[in-house]
């Protein structure tokens, strides 16, 4: 039931350029609603009431308390007039609806207040199958999670083909309340519906007809026509069939069960996230029975609001929220984009900028060194929009320029050369006198000061960081890395920008690392003196996924390449007054073998078909194990704090969770120190110092924790 706002897709690019149909109120023979704030009514000349929902002060609907509340009063009035049916539809340009609103939640704890307003909500949907005549509902943008549970309630939902269809709910460590997990079960086969759930995933408008979810898909022109003719039920609607039945088995749904169960083990663990097992227990337990499942759902959907893990999604949630508010504001009036260097980074910068419409070129020095990337910027196109003429459009905006034609007629420059302050300042030297005057110039650097490489600039007040993270298309965090004589202007611009790509910015100061890899290293570094001391690899990434991290700090070495961690760390320990753990030599050798990871197929682990091999660790996890690797990185980030690099604990989290996927269930690395106790993780960093050197010494930051 409760969802989170979606981030930008390529679905508000399609949304309707003529008019939404609302109905007609001018020619209605009866209008209401004046009294409410979000919802309006009116009764046209064949009967059909129309009930229209824009949530007040918001660009989005929000299923919240006010809406429920007024949504009720609306149908209750409404059957009493007893139309020849209800149409339910949104003003919003947007969508639907994008869910239940957060904040109504995330003050309560207590499991039987949360089941008590579940069960309103309940009763507002139960009025909707119990109006007197058919009610459509019709869909447009997105409809998530209690908008889609609002939807299922109607007798008929009919969709535009920008609809964008799904339950998010598990995101935010819950699955749906509002009757999603039984009402979906009426019109889906219950493996297409928990997978639905499962997973988080949007359906397309095409896909969710096919699932059963949407019973028509018509151009917006002929929504009126299409609701008329389902009220006279001239639509056929899709049931799921016997194959349905056959599935809820007690036979099948054991072993349906069962096989779900293993393969939702591989990706997380229960104890970190229990939605999903929560879901198919529910499942397992109701699925013949809808009335049990309904009865089931709301102490269970409860039990999950009022626990840890949903909590501190919910602060995750938030912490997204506040960082996309850093660009609210501020415009970037960037049309044409010129990155510099087709590499892994380059390449897949340029493909991203592409796919979110905007003009790019791509400049390496050989049409060779190009080619690589406009073939990975295909796939990405082709994965995303499936939709060949979509994806023409995007690969016709992403062009080769071996010659860098594109730096004079560009907006914004990205340089994403190698990490060589020589070579960057070759390109900028370059590039700086063939720039527009209101172009920006950024690196994509991951290390190196801002300040040295800009000494050689004119005009350093529009040179910034633009830090991406690999792999491009999923990591969602951007670092905008400033510095002193930094234009506040082109700040501005640089956060617009990045919003505008669909990426969450985060404004960092110049140092060394900026935030991300500044925490990150630590970890990583003595991951690899761990495994020096001859500590297996499978036991030191396991001590970390135990821990609640995506992979193991081993793994992520060979992710990013062991070229580039050898690099930062290098460029750390030479520009940081913190004590690091030797650099091994077999890495350098490693590196100079060209055994870089999985991007060469071997690296500290060996890779086949991109997968790394491993030998089984015991899942037996030592907690010390956990700490030596852990608190350096939470020391790394309580240092950043007090050179103010980053301003407050929220942006901390969020960086760390969005640029490194630190255990989103813990809430950022700031909030398990506090939630940990600050003396404690004091404590066991000189209980560390005492055993393993000065590294673990405790950052003086720790003593002013609560004032950041």
């Amino acid at each position: 039931m409760v969802t989170a706002t979606p981030q930008r897709t390529e679905a508000l690019s399609a949304l309707a350029v003529e008019p939404l149909e609302l109905g007609d109120p001018e020619r209605a023979i009866e209008t209401g609603g004046q009294d409410l704030a979000h919802w309006s009514w009116h009764i046209d000349e064949d009967n059909l009431a129309w009930l229209i929902l824009d949530q007040e002060g918001t660009s989005a609907n929000t299923l919240s308390e006010a809406v429920m509340s007024e949504f009720s009063l609306a149908l209750e009035e409404l059957a009493n007039r007893k139309p020849a049916g209800l149409v339910i539809r949104s003003a919003k340009p947007s969508g639907f609806m994008v869910g239940a609103e957060i904040r109504d939640f995330i003050e309560i704890t207590e499991e039987a207040e949360i089941a008590t307003r579940i069960t309103e909500g309940l009763k507002v949907l139960d009025s909707i199958e119990r109006f007197p005549s058919p009610t459509v509902a019709l869909l447009h943008g997105f409809c998530l999670g209690g908008g889609l549970e609002l939807a299922l309630a109607c007798t008929c939902r009919i969709a535009r083909d920008d609809a964008r269809i799904g339950f998010p709910e598990i995101l935010l460590g819950l699955h749906p309340g509002l009757g999603g997990t039984w009402r979906s079960l009426r019109h889906m086969d219950p493996v297409s519906a928990l997978q639905l759930m499962l997973t988080g995933r949007t359906l397309r408008a095409d896909a969710a007809r096919k699932a059963g979810l949407v019973d028509a898909i018509v151009p917006e022109r002929h929504m009126r026509a299409a609701a008329l003719r389902a009220v006279k039920g001239q639509i056929a609607r899709k049931s799921p069939g016997w194959k349905a039945k056959l599935m809820a088995s007690p036979v099948a749904r054991p072993l349906i069960a069962a096989y779900m169960e293993r393969e939702t083990a591989k990706k997380v663990r229960r104890e970190h996230y229990p939605a999903p097992f929560a879901l198919i227990d529910l499942w397992k337990a109701y699925g013949a029975d809808p009335l049990a499942l309904r009865m089931a759902e709301t102490p269970s959907f409860a039990k999950l609001l009022a626990g840890d893990t949903a909590q501190e999604l919910v602060r995750v949630f938030f912490l997204r929220e506040t960082l996309k508010d850093l660009a609210k504001g501020s415009s970037h009036d960037i049309r044409h984009v010129h990155v510099i260097g087709a590499g892994a980074m380059g390449g897949d910068i340029a493909a991203w900028c592409a796919y979110h419409g905007f003009t790019v070129t791509l400049q390496d020095r050989e049409i060779g060194y190009i080619a690589p990337a406009i073939k990975r910027a295909s796939a990405l196109f082709k994965g995303r929009y499936r939709n060949e003429a979509r994806t023409r459009a995007a690969l016709d905006r992403l062009i080769p320029d071996v010659a860098g034609d594109g730096v004079a007629h560009a907006d914004l420059i990205i340089e994403a050369v190698p990490e060589d302050i020589e070579i960057k300042r070759s390109v900028y030297e370059t590039v700086e006198t063939r720039m527009k005057d209101d172009a920006l110039l950024a690196t994509n650097t991951s290390s190196i000061l801002i300040e040295r490489l800009s000494a050689t600039l004119a005009r350093p007040e529009r040179f910034f960081g633009l830090h991406f993270f690999n792999p491009v298309a999923r990591m969602p965090l951007v670092e905008i890395v400033t510095h002193g004589v930094l234009d506040p202007q082109v700040r501005a611009r640089a956060l617009a920008f990045t919003a505008a790509i669909d990426k969450l910015p985060l404004p960092a100061r110049s140092a060394p690392g900026f935030l991300v890899n500044r925490a990150l290293t630590p970890y990583l570094i003595e991951a690899l003196a761990c495994l020096d001391e001859g500590i297996p690899a499978e036991v030191i990434d396991e001590a970390a996924v135990d821990f609640g991290m995506p992979m193991g700090p081993i793994e992520l070495a060979d992710q990013v390449g062991l070229d580039v961690c050898l690099h930062v760390a290098k460029v750390l320990k030479r520009d940081l007054d913190h004590p690091f753990p030797a650099i091994p030599d077999w890495l350098e050798k490693k590196v100079a073998d060209g055994d870089l990871g999985r991007k060469t197929g071997a690296g500290l682990y060996k890779y086949r078909k991109g997968k790394p091999v491993r030998k089984r660790a015991s899942k037996k996890v030592d907690p010390a194990l956990q700490d030596r690797l852990l608190l350096p990185l939470l020391d790394a980030c309580i240092s950043c704090l007090r050179q103010d690099i980053v301003e407050g604990r929220d942006l901390v989290d969020a960086g760390i969770i969005f640029g490194t996927g630190f255990a989103p269930f813990r809430g950022g690395p700031m909030h398990y120190a506090e939630e940990r106790g600050i003396d404690e993780v004091i404590s066991r960093l000189e209980q560390l110092m005492d055993r393993h050197g000065s590294r673990f010494k405790p950052d003086r930051g720790w003593i002013k924790f609560f004032e950041y």
